[in-house]
């Protein structure tokens, strides 16, 4: 054998050591994650800190952000066609979206900060809902005001 074949050989050697030990590598860590995951399914492993424990304000805020979103879009069509009525409606709803997209994440995480915040979201909507009534003639709005008008009420029942 030559010189050459003898190094090509070794380099062929070397790069399947150097493949097997990367794929041994990643056995083994697919394993260790394994093994967390299957240690955290364990029995006596509490669960019930994975999910939001106020469910009912959790669907309510996320109810209130979507209708939110959607007066806001009936105002910026409004503002598009010339018609400023709705800016101060529009004004409202932004700071109450602003707002309860901060507090949707602390109820769904189970927060220490979920009680005091919902305090200010609950101001915010009832600001929201005031000005959203002025423009009850308007889908839009009408139901961004009963949607917050909802989530004071979950609000009120689970964080007093």
């Amino acid at each position: 054998m030559s010189d050459l074949e003898t190094m090509d050989n070794k380099q062929t050697t070397n790069n399947s050591i150097s493949r097997r030990e990367v794929l041994i590598g990643m056995g083994a860590a697919a394993s260790l994650a394994y093994a967390g995951s299957a240690t955290a399914a364990m029995p006596g492993h509490d669960h019930s800190k994975h999910r939001t424990q106020h469910e009912d304000v959790h669907e309510a805020v996320l109810d209130c952000l979507e209708k939110g979103e959607r007066c806001i879009a009936h105002c910026m069509t409004s503002f598009i066609e010339g018609d400023t009525e709705l800016a101060k409606c529009a004004s409202k709803v932004t700071e109450m979206i602003a707002i309860c997209n901060g507090f949707t994440y602390l109820v769904a995480s189970n927060s220490e900060y979920a009680k005091a915040y919902s305090k200010i979201c609950a101001q915010a909507c009832k600001d929201c809902e005031k000005e959203c009534r002025e423009h009850d003639e308007h889908h839009e709005c009408r139901a961004c005001a009963e949607a917050c008008e909802d989530l004071v009420k979950e609000i009120s029942k689970s964080y007093s």
